[in-house]
Order: C-alpha cells, then sequence, then structure tokens
C-alpha cells in the first residue's frame, strides 16, 4: 500500500470543497441522512480504493469497500457504498469518483499492456517512467502497482540512469567504460544503466558492460540489431526499450526477445467510467 499523508489528502478535498456545497445548503438538504454508492460501470481492474476511504473516512463518513486495489470486476460492481448527512457525501462524491475514475483508468490501461506483452514473452515487465502528470505520481504508482506493471524509477535519488544529456557535460562522453567504471566505484549497491539513443552508441555502450542499456526511441529493426549485437559479443547486458512504447506495439517488441519495456503511456489513459448515486436513508 503507497501512503499518502493527511496533508496529501487534505489538499486533494480542499481543491473542491473548500467552503462546503452551495447547492446542498440552499436546497436545505444536508442534514438529511443519505447513502451513497460508486459503481465500475465496465468491467476491469480496480484501483483508488485505498485513497477513497482515507478520503471518506476524513469527513466523518461511514464506508464500506467490497473490492481491493488489484481486483477483476464484473461491470457494474459495487466497489464502496457510503452513508452520512448529504451534505457530508455531497463535499466527498466528486473528489473520490475523480481519483476512482483515474486511477482505474491507469490501472486498466497498464493491466492490457502487461498482458499483451505476458502474452508474447511471459517473463515480460512493464515499467513506468517518472514522467507522470504533476502532482499524480503516488496516485499513479499505486494504480500502476495495481494493474500489475512495476515502477522503473520514482525520481532522481533512485536510480543511476545516464542520459546524453549528462554525458555532454563531461569531458569524454563517448568513454563508457570510464562512465561506468566510475559509477561502479561511486554507487557501488545501484545497478547502472545507460540510454543509448542509436544503434552505434548501444554497440559502443555495450563493451562498458552495464547492467542495462535502455534503448531510446528505437525502431523495430533497430531494436533486433541491438540484440544481435548483443548475442555476438555474448554480453550479459540487459536491454530495455523506452520512448513511445505502448499497449498496441509491445507485443512487437516482445516478440523481437525484450523483457523490459519502460513506459509513461498509462499515466496518459482515459479515465474509467465510475457511476455515483446518492440515495434517502
Amino acid at each position: 500500500m503507497i501512503y499518502f499523508s493527511e496533508q496529501e489528502l487534505d489538499n486533494f478535498l480542499l481543491e473542491d470543497i473548500y467552503r462546503g456545497d452551495l447547492t446542498t445548503h440552499c436546497l436545505d438538504i444536508g442534514k438529511k441522512s443519505a447513502r451513497m454508492s460508486f459503481t465500475r460501470k465496465k468491467a476491469g481492474v480496480v484501483a483508488g480504493i485505498n485513497v477513497a476511504l482515507r478520503l471518506l473516512t476524513k469527513l466523518h463518513i461511514q464506508a464500506n469497500a467490497f473490492v481491493q486495489d488489484g481486483d477483476e470486476v464484473t461491470a457494474g460492481t459495487l466497489l464502496i457504498q457510503a452513508e452520512a448527512q448529504a451534505d457530508q457525501l455531497h463535499q466527498a462524491w466528486k473528489v473520490v469518483q475523480l481519483v476512482l475514475e483515474w486511477s482505474c483508468g491507469v490501472a486498466q490501461y497498464t493491466a492490457e499492456m502487461v498482458q499483451n506483452a505476458k502474452a508474447i514473452n511471459p517473463n515480460a515487465v512493464v515499467a513506468c517512467t517518472r514522467k507522470s502528470i504533476p502532482n499524480t505520481r503516488k496516485l499513479a504508482t499505486a494504480a500502476v502497482l495495481a494493474g500489475g506493471g512495476h515502477i522503473h524509477r520514482q525520481g532522481l535519488s533512485e536510480t543511476l540512469l545516464v542520459f546524453t544529456n549528462h554525458r555532454n557535460l563531461l569531458d569524454e562522453p563517448e568513454n563508457y567504460i570510464d562512465i561506468v567504471a566510475t559509477l561502479r566505484q561511486q554507487a557501488p549497491e545501484n545497478k547502472i544503466t545507460l540510454e543509448a539513443d542509436n544503434l552505434a552508441q548501444c554497440q559502443a555502450m555495450l563493451l562498458a558492460n552495464p547492467d542495462i542499456i535502455q534503448l531510446d526511441k528505437f525502431s523495430s529493426d533497430d531494436v533486433k540489431a541491438a540484440l544481435e549485437l548483443k548475442q555476438q559479443l555474448k554480453s550479459n547486458v540487459m536491454l530495455s526499450v523506452a520512448g513511445g512504447v505502448n499497449k498496441n506495439n509491445v507485443a512487437d517488441f516482445a516478440k523481437l526477445g525484450i523483457d523490459l519495456f519502460i513506459t509513461s503511456a498509462p499515466y496518459y489513459a482515459m479515465p474509467e467510467d465510475i457511476k455515483v448515486m446518492i440515495e434517502k436513508r
């Protein structure tokens, strides 16, 4: 479970309900006892349940969840039911709905991408980057995990990944052997990834023996050629693909023999439709 602080949850709520629901107040229905239900309209993977429950609890709403993050449900499945006064429910309604819709969308896309890759290569790993929509990274992380994906890196401090923009500042930007040796000495507990922009770079990087070479925006033909170079050199370096990898083309790369797929596509998936019903209790 990904932990969300009280401040983070407050920020979700205060963006929408900073002065309450004016409509509920003007209709004088705020004190009516009511029940609110959240259902997933289409079949698929569920995400955002844990955060939704904590948001409801913060508004002193009694809520019960009937599914867990990562569950695969049928169309029309009841996800959460909550009971409280109408003013409390109306304040929670849209915030919770949006968390569920966006989280389920990310999880669903991730699950479909994982399925497409594993149908070809059972060892395939779909890992999402740090290129998430600003201020959504924690929600995105929870949703990706619920969908069966992995996290490539959450931030700059976690992993060693050498981009061209790093190398451009070095005295010898193409001395990959020295780059790898320096990183192994400076951070012996971390794996080393070098990103290759083209096939010639990949070939030179293979000789430096990093742990992973990330092939950025490589065509299928270039990925195939890179795998052939690796085989010729009898290298143990893992090759991953990144840049433009999505659920529609991941199988094409999997057929070539790639195991690791780096993507940000799930973050921009269409939200799933969550139906919300508030009724008298």
